[in-house]
Parts: C-alpha cells; sequence; structure tokens
C-alpha cells in the first residue's frame, strides 16, 4: 500500500515543518495518538482560529486527519504518512526544552479540564 503522503514532496514537507506553530501541532499528534482542537490551542498557547487555520493546511496536504465527537475535532498523524515523514517528526521529539514546555502546558489543560475534550 502506497502511503497518501508519498506524492508529498520532500520540501513540502519540510515547508510544512519550518513553521513553530505547525512543527508544534505535529509534535503534539507524533507523541499523543490524538488530540482535539482545544487541547493544542492549550498547549500551544496559541488563539484557536489560527491553530484551526494551520491544522487545515496540515489536513489539505494529508499529513493529518480528523474526526469529529459531537462538538470536538479530533486529530491525529495521517495513517497514511511515509515512514520517512514519521521518522523525521520523531526526532523533532528529541529536542527536550520544546517538547517539556509543550507536555507541560498539555497537561495543566486537561488537569483543569478532566474529559471536556477528551474522547
Amino acid at each position: 500500500m502506497t502511503p497518501v503522503c508519498a506524492d508529498l514532496a520532500v520540501t513540502d514537507f519540510f515547508h510544512l515543518l519550518a513553521d513553530d506553530t505547525r512543527l508544534g501541532l505535529l509534535q503534539l499528534l507524533a507523541a499523543r495518538s490524538e488530540l482535539c482542537v482545544c487541547e493544542l490551542v492549550s498547549a500551544l498557547g496559541e488563539s484557536q482560529p489560527k491553530v484551526s487555520r494551520h491544522l487545515a493546511l496540515l489536513r489539505s496536504a494529508e499529513v493529518v486527519s480528523d474526526r469529529r465527537q459531537g462538538a470536538w475535532v479530533h486529530y491525529r498523524l495521517h495513517p497514511g504518512l511515509a515512514s520517512w515523514q514519521r521518522q523525521v517528526l520523531a526526532l523533532t521529539l528529541q529536542e527536550p526544552v520544546s517538547q517539556k514546555a509543550l507536555q507541560e502546558r498539555l497537561a495543566r489543560m486537561q488537569k483543569a479540564r478532566p474529559g471536556n475534550c477528551t474522547a
């Protein structure tokens, strides 16, 4: 089976990663199986419209996929992501400073509002 994202040029994939917001989104989704928009907004400390705009770009490139559950939209890495793309994302998770900050903000949000927008 050919990965869905196989047609995405290497330079286009790296262009998607070159933006701090998109990189943060992808790092969070690579570290967790699935997150809703409200969790991503909280972890990144960005506005919902900004996060949604970047998610739409990633979705149109078929790097992420989404599913609706009631009022919530949950995102995950696209299951058809090529193995080299997953490896690149896994390598970005090894940068401990930014990952620690993202994960701490996400944990605070989830603790403050447990079950509010989780599956």
